[in-house]
């Protein structure tokens, strides 16, 4: 079973032109981000599935080592809201500022609260156009008491 991407360089730019798309004051999800790009030829969903996340961390930290200015890479975080990078390094202190910076608070266990912050994705047009697929929600959908609309 590989653990790398067959085609890094082509993974990394298509993660890199989706997270070129999350706008200021949002964020996405490693997993998220993975659940845009088709899997490749020759890797069954299951194993994508628990791949690509770890694939676009890697895109993530190359983009980060150089520091890239159109790619808000600091607007990627982990599935449960926080920042995946070791505590106290100067690139997760970089990534925390540039966050609050845009507005994105911090809870008492240091993470972002998705239901606020986290991006809904890509519109469908630009998703269609760059042979991608909708992203998986981050953010909880409306109950749905089975068609009722609310009275008051």
């Amino acid at each position: 079973m590989a653990y790398a991407h067959p085609d890094p360089n082509a993974f990394r730019a298509v993660v890199w032109q989706i997270v070129r798309q999350i706008p200021r004051g949002q964020v996405a999800t490693y997993g998220q981000i993975a659940s845009m790009i088709p899997a490749p030829d020759g890797i069954d969903a299951e194993t994508y599935a628990r791949l690509a996340p770890r694939w676009v961390g890697e895109a993530m930290n190359a983009v980060s080592n150089v520091d890239a200015p159109d790619v808000p890479w600091h607007r990627v975080i982990n599935g449960q809201g926080g920042i995946s990078l070791p505590p106290g390094i100067p690139a997760a202190l970089q990534q925390r500022s540039r966050l609050e910076a845009e507005g994105i608070r911090f809870d008492a266990r240091e993470r972002i609260d998705l239901g606020v912050y986290g991006w809904a994705g890509p519109d469908k047009t630009w998703l269609e156009a760059n042979h991608l697929l909708a992203p998986k929600p981050l953010r909880e959908p409306p109950a749905n008491d089975g068609g009722q609309l609310p009275l008051l």
